[in-house]
């Protein structure tokens, strides 16, 4: 799951800036989906760990967005389990 859901993050490239310069930032986010499965919860989260690192702002939509996104990640692969 972990690496689906750091792939996802770098694929999704906010500031327009390359995947790979995301790694800090999609381990944060992954280490705080493990204990959140609420998508609104997840974005808050993934909105200030990105605008903490790069001091851009990032719409709370496009947040929420990519937060369906990796809980779809994190359930599809309790199912697998």
């Amino acid at each position: 799951m972990n690496k689906s859901a750091i792939e996802l993050l770098k694929q999704w490239d906010p500031f327009h800036i390359g995947s790979d310069n995301y790694d800090t930032e999609a381990a944060d986010v992954v280490a705080a989906l493990q204990g959140i499965d609420d998508p609104s919860q997840l974005a808050k989260v993934i909105q200030t760990v990105y605008e903490h690192s790069f001091e851009q702002w990032i719409p709370f939509e496009n947040c929420v967005a990519i937060s369906y996104k990796l809980i779809a990640i994190k359930f599809e692969a309790k199912c697998i389990v």
